[in-house]
């Protein structure tokens, strides 16, 4: 008896510490619960009563992801700024690199709307409460170009906050930091404030992902409840449409790599194949960082190229994340019959673009962006709690892809200027990366130019 006791608690401990476990046992549970209700054994009176109930466990989720989103986005972009330092700091390497993640964002982001308009997962899919979705939401309008722009630029910081408005709060967001950065130490208490409200809402965020598994099984008894099995089709064909989806783009920006590498993109491909493969099980970019850290050594990369590049593309440079948020975004509006314009779909993905900047760090942090995008555009919000029963298998797929993005994009940047070296064996041995360099966006690199001056 002993002995089944302690046996019992170790496995309670390990499922304690791994969320993925919790989740799959939440889409389980979710599937049973809501086929027993959608048989014919369970009356309609029963199917009624429990409904609503169901759906409540999967809407306090979505309140508490919205109550992240605006103090989460602020905070966050702040101190990213405050901390680069001015431009001139930033300097050559800086500008090309900021360059390079705006061209990999937009590729990114127009891929995924490609590719989710071209296999459309979402047009017929089971969802319930379709009809009174597009009642409740109506017709999605079409702004014009002007008035977007108009609409980014906030008359009231407090009114964006209080809106979720997420353009508005990354514009004053963007003014803070510069500002802050501009005076120096005067800011510095400001700045401080920030990081530590960045660091609360981090904390925050992680006590409302632990609630994500009976949030899953909410969703999932209440979709399956209406719908039936039909509904796990829907979600096969989503995890392959998105997972082809990756490797175009994986081909896309291997072959820009290739522009700049030649021959040395596969040997790059080579030495990242672990720090992959750490990123796709545990779906966190963080856990693979000092393992990349150490292969672009390997592969002949500085490291005070590689201190800078990484930290700052684990904030800016997020391909497979990108990717995902047009695709998850459109994969709504698709499931609840709502048709959107080409010109609404390219507000959409300047709006993902622009408001994904900065909260890389964050668990989850594509959900946040998406329910702030769909409340923006007025799609329903809603739709997030049906994505969120298959969003650690799509997060897999995504952070590898991020991996990728940031590993050719830090090669590329190194090939430009000139400093790539001789790539060194395997059995070299590195030092390992203190967990604070991987923290620290500037990564305790000196950013005077003159350092990375050839020789």
């Amino acid at each position: 008896m002993t002995e089944r006791r302690s046996l019992f608690s170790g496995l309670t401990e390990r499922l304690s510490r791994n969320l993925t476990a919790w989740i799959l046992i939440g889409m389980v549970l979710g599937v049973i619960v809501g086929q027993v209700l959608h048989t014919q054994l369970a009356a309609d009176v029963i199917k009624e009563s429990v409904a609503p109930w169901l759906k409540l466990l999967s809407d306090i989720f979505l309140h508490l992801i919205k109550l992240l989103v605006a103090p989460l986005v602020l905070s966050t972009i702040v101190v990213g700024i405050a901390h680069m330092g001015d431009g001139a700091a930033l300097g050559r390497i800086g500008t090309r690199a900021i360059a390079w993640f705006i061209t990999a964002s937009l590729i990114s982001i127009g891929l995924g709307l490609v590719m989710v308009n071209l296999f459309q997962p979402g047009v017929g899919a089971p969802i319930p409460d379709v009809e009174a979705a597009k009642a409740a939401v109506g017709t999605v309008p079409e702004t014009s170009a002007t008035g977007f722009i108009l609409s980014i630029f906030p008359k009231n910081a407090f009114e964006a906050l209080a809106t979720n408005n997420i353009l508005q709060i990354l514009v004053f967001s963007i003014f803070a930091g510069v500002a802050l950065a501009a005076i120096g130490e005067k800011g510095a208490p400001l700045v401080r404030g920030a990081d530590a409200l960045a660091e609360m809402m981090l904390q925050i965020t992680g006590y409302v992902m632990r609630y994500a598994p009976i949030a899953v099984f909410g969703a999932i008894a209440n979709v399956v409840a209406a719908s039936g099995l039909d509904i796990l089709k829907t979600y096969l064909e989503l995890l392959v449409e998105f997972y082809l989806s990756l490797v175009l783009l994986w081909v896309i920006l291997l072959a820009i790599g290739a522009i700049f590498l030649g021959r040395r993109i596969v040997t790059l491909v080579k030495y990242i194949r672990q720090p992959l493969m750490i990123a796709f099980s545990t779906a966190s970019s963080e856990a693979a960082l000092p393992k990349m850290f150490e292969q672009l050594d390997r592969f002949g990369v500085p490291r005070r190229i590689s201190g800078f590049m990484l930290p700052l593309g684990y904030s800016f440079n997020l391909d497979g994340s990108m990717m995902y948020m047009s695709f998850a975004t459109i994969f709504i509006a698709q499931a609840y019959g709502i048709d959107l314009t080409i010109s609404t779909q390219i507000m959409i993905l300047l709006t993902l673009m622009i408001s994904s900047k900065g909260i890389a760090a964050v668990p989850r942090a594509s959900l946040v962006v998406i329910t702030g995008t769909l409340a923006m555009f007025g799609l329903p919000v809603e739709g997030v709690a049906i994505i969120l029963a298959i969003d650690q298998f799509l997060d897999m797929g995504r952070t590898a892809t991020n991996v990728v993005g940031n590993a050719v994009a830090t090669s590329v940047i190194t090939k430009w200027e000139g400093m790539l070296e001789v790539e060194e064996p395997e059995y070299v041995e590195h030092p390992h990366i203190p967990a604070h360099t991987a923290a620290d966006g500037r990564a305790g690199l000196d950013l005077d130019e003159s350092n990375f001056k050839q020789g």
